[in-house]
Order: structure tokens, then C-alpha cells, then sequence
């Protein structure tokens, strides 16, 4: 398996954007590549900045391909394929995560690095019978905003935004995750509050 990996990882950065885009879309649904499409970002924005956007949205694409496939499956495959991937308190977790934060259950996880358990939250979200309109949403509002993000990264900096992603890439996941919470969350209080207004008093 290591050698099959290594030598995907080969052909893709041979072949450029469509590699990006065959990466990401293993990564998500069949295969594991951790961080290698923030390796291949950074590698080929460096090399032409011109194409920053394109590279970003290559591989935000295959990810969201990837992950489709594996919500589609798991929309057929339902509990038993849960129960196979992940341990039941794990999947139970992430059910209240769903049940709870809705969207955000998809935004976050997407965020962030490696080793978050990712595919067990897009498994979850298929069995589960989320939204895929929403889910949809979810993934390209995390899976863009890291991407692009990197991309924005390396045409500033170059291939030192490898060592930057290194050191504080984790962090910075962190913090944009809870970011997006803190906006979800403020938001949520402003509807409420608005709703309040305008409610007939008695």
C-alpha cells in the first residue's frame, strides 16, 4: 500500500492540476494521502503563482468529488457501513455533532489537519440523511477556505509556506475553526435576538 501511494504521489505531481485533483479526490473517499495536497499546492503555486486559483480549485474539487462518493455510499450503506469504519461512541459523538451544530459539523472537520477524523463525519452525514445541499456547502466552505488559503500562502511567501504549514498549520486550522464557530455562534444570537424584536408582546 505504501508503494501504491508513492507512486500515485509521483504521477500526480508529474501531471500538474489534474494530479491535484486526482489526490484530493483519492484522499477523500478511497485512499489516505495526509497533507499531501497541501504538499502539492504549495509545489505547484510555487512554480506558477500565475495558477494559484486554478490549483485551489482543482484540488478543492476532487475533494469534494472524493467525499461524495463517500456520502453516497454511506447514504446506501447506512449504519452497518458506520459501524465498520469507526468505533460506536466515536460515531455517536459525531451524530450529536450533526444533531447539534448542523453545517458546522461539515465546515469544521474540513478545516482541519490531519488526524481529524474527516471521513467519519462524511460517512456520518450520508447515513445520517444530511442535506446535501448543505453538505455541499460545508465541504466547500472548509475544504476552499484551507485550500485557497495555502495558495494564497505560497504565492506570498513560496516554498517557505511549506515550513510555515509546518510549524503553525495546525494552529492556524484551530483558529480558523474556531473563528468560524465564534461567527456561527454570533449570528445565531443576532437571529434570536431579532426574532425577539419583532414577536408580537402580549
Amino acid at each position: 500500500m505504501k508503494q501504491l501511494a508513492q507512486w500515485v504521489l509521483a504521477v500526480a505531481e508529474s501531471i500538474g492540476g489534474p494530479g491535484l485533483f486526482l489526490i484530493a479526490f483519492l484522499d477523500s473517499s478511497f485512499l489516505s494521502f495526509p497533507q499531501a495536497n497541501d504538499l502539492l499546492i504549495v509545489l505547484k503555486v510555487a512554480q506558477h503563482t500565475d495558477l494559484a486559483i486554478y490549483y485551489a480549485a482543482l484540488a478543492t474539487a476532487g475533494s469534494l468529488a472524493g467525499c461524495l462518493v463517500l456520502y453516497a455510499l454511506a447514504r446506501k450503506g447506512g449504519e452497518a457501513l458506520l459501524r465498520r469504519r469507526g468505533k460506536p461512541e466515536r460515531v455517536r459523538r459525531v451524530r450529536d455533532a450533526f444533531a447539534r451544530y448542523g453545517l458546522l459539523a461539515i465546515i469544521v472537520p474540513a478545516l482541519l489537519p490531519p488526524p481529524a477524523p474527516f471521513k467519519l463525519f462524511v460517512l456520518t452525514a450520508g447515513a445520517a440523511g444530511f442535506p446535501l445541499r448543505l453538505f455541499v456547502l460545508g465541504l466547500l466552505l472548509g475544504r476552499g477556505t484551507r485550500y485557497f488559503g495555502i495558495a494564497f500562502l505560497t504565492v506570498r511567501y513560496g516554498e517557505a509556506a511549506m515550513d510555515f504549514l509546518d510549524r503553525y498549520g495546525r494552529g492556524v486550522a484551530f483558529g480558523l475553526a474556531g473563528l468560524v464557530v465564534a461567527g456561527a455562534a454570533i449570528y445565531v444570537l443576532w437571529k434570536r435576538r431579532g426574532r425577539a424584536a419583532v414577536s408580537p408582546q402580549v
